[in-house]
């Protein structure tokens, strides 16, 4: 059984969780991880029945016209399990009244399907007028 609650993760829980999906840009510098976190929005975490963290969704938004679901992870060990699912239908129902969510992701086999299971759209996939977005990665 997982449960998704609010409840931000320890230091040494949230590195444990970001390494354990091979997110090492991030725990390069485990205080700038730790600020973005505590500087989220929306921050939901997933945890096993002995507590033990196993997933995490952030958001960073205005609350109102814009949100960017900033990560979605789950541990590998629990993936295949619906986790990840959860805690993005729990970020979409959250701000089900806000006109844009966006998200931006690397091309991993399987994302789209996932992404577009929840309603999300390619941005160059939008009907009836295609849209542009940009990036500047540092």
């Amino acid at each position: 059984m997982v449960t998704i609650t609010a409840e931000l993760p320890g230091r040494d829980e949230l590195l444990g969780l970001y390494d354990g999906v091979g997110w090492t840009t991030y725990t390069r510098d485990p205080d700038a991880l730790l600020a973005a976190v505590a500087g989220s929005h929306l921050v939901l975490t997933a945890r096993v029945h002995s507590g033990a963290l196993v997933g995490l969704v952030r958001t960073v938004s205005d609350g109102v016209t814009i949100v960017y679901v900033q990560d979605v992870l789950v541990l590998p060990s629990h993936q295949g399990a619906g986790i990840g699912g959860r805690l993005l239908d729990a970020v979409l129902e959250r701000y089900a009244h806000v006109r844009q969510t966006v998200l931006l992701t690397d091309a991993e086999p399987g994302q789209r399907a996932f992404y577009e299971s929840r309603g999300l759209v390619e941005v160059h996939d939008v009907e009836p007028h295609p849209l542009r977005s940009f990036v500047l990665l540092r």
